[in-house]
């Protein structure tokens, strides 16, 4: 398949099921790639953010606790994770020669215009200063992204703040299906979608594994949002990011979401 364009401005988000192991502990290897690949498309002078879950799985491996039963446990293990994210984050980028900064969003902020527009700024500020911005929801004191679908509305936020050319969804499956082939083997890829409608949306499934929090659904509503700004999206199975060389070339396998 061909995009075509060269992106200026890329957000990549990667889901907690992509970021970790199927224990549960964070995949070093798959977050040392994915700063590197980060890292060479920036060298080749594209800005990058990334949208990053993880926080809580971080969390329950750092002190061994079990699965979390609920919001509170939730959000003190994303307050003990979201440090151990961000301390591999720095020694990874700080190895390919790129500083990054922490910023924690929350609805309130998307939906506040003063507090909007100070996230704008803030955010073109630090990629002005050559930063590689890294966000997630600050979950420890909101449960919208714990109860309504993780970050992939709140990568399309952030896609529409800072003006990206695209954004791209690293995810645990090769895109979009016309079922789900987790159920159905005989399930087709869709390549290129030119609109999400509402009966998309409400056949969608929720999360694919325990360690995920979005889902298909959430994912189709992320790019409803996008294309209202006229940014494209596209998913694509997020196992070696090396596969984000692939989506700027236009040559990945995954669902590409059209803008009119």
């Amino acid at each position: 398949m061909s995009i075509g364009a060269k992106y200026n401005r890329i957000v990549v988000k990667i889901g907690t099921s992509t970021l970790t192991h199927e224990t549960g502990k964070l995949n070093l290897r798959r977050i040392e790639t994915l700063a590197r690949v980060l890292s060479d498309i920036k060298n080749a002078g594209s800005e990058v953010i990334l949208v990053s879950s993880g926080a809580v799985s971080a969390g329950v491996a750092k002190i061994g606790f079990h699965r979390p039963t609920c919001t509170k446990e939730k959000q003190a293990l994303a307050a003990i994770g979201q440090n151990e994210i961000m301390k591999l984050y720095g020694k990874f980028f700080s190895l390919f020669g790129h500083p990054i900064a922490q910023l924690l969003l929350t609805k309130d902020v998307i939906d506040s215009p003063s507090r909007r527009v100070a996230a704008e700024d803030t955010l073109e500020t630090l990629l002005s200063m050559g930063c590689v911005p890294i966000i997630n929801e600050n979950d420890s004191v909101s449960c919208y992204e714990i109860d309504f679908g993780g970050n992939d509305r709140l990568s399309a936020c952030v896609g529409v703040l800072v003006k990206a050319d695209i954004v791209i969804n690293l995810t645990d499956i090769d895109g979009y299906y016309d079922s789900d082939p987790r159920k159905n083997p005989d399930a087709k890829l869709i390549e290129r979608v030119e609109g999400v409608t509402d009966e998309m949306v409400e056949n969608a499934g929720g999360a694919g594994t325990e360690r995920g929090t979005g889902g298909m659904q959430a994912k189709l509503i992320a790019a409803q949002m996008l294309a209202d700004a006229k940014i494209p999206m596209m998913i694509v199975r997020g196992t070696d990011p090396e596969i984000l060389y692939e989506v700027i070339d236009g040559t990945a396998r995954g669902t590409y979401f059209a803008v009119k």
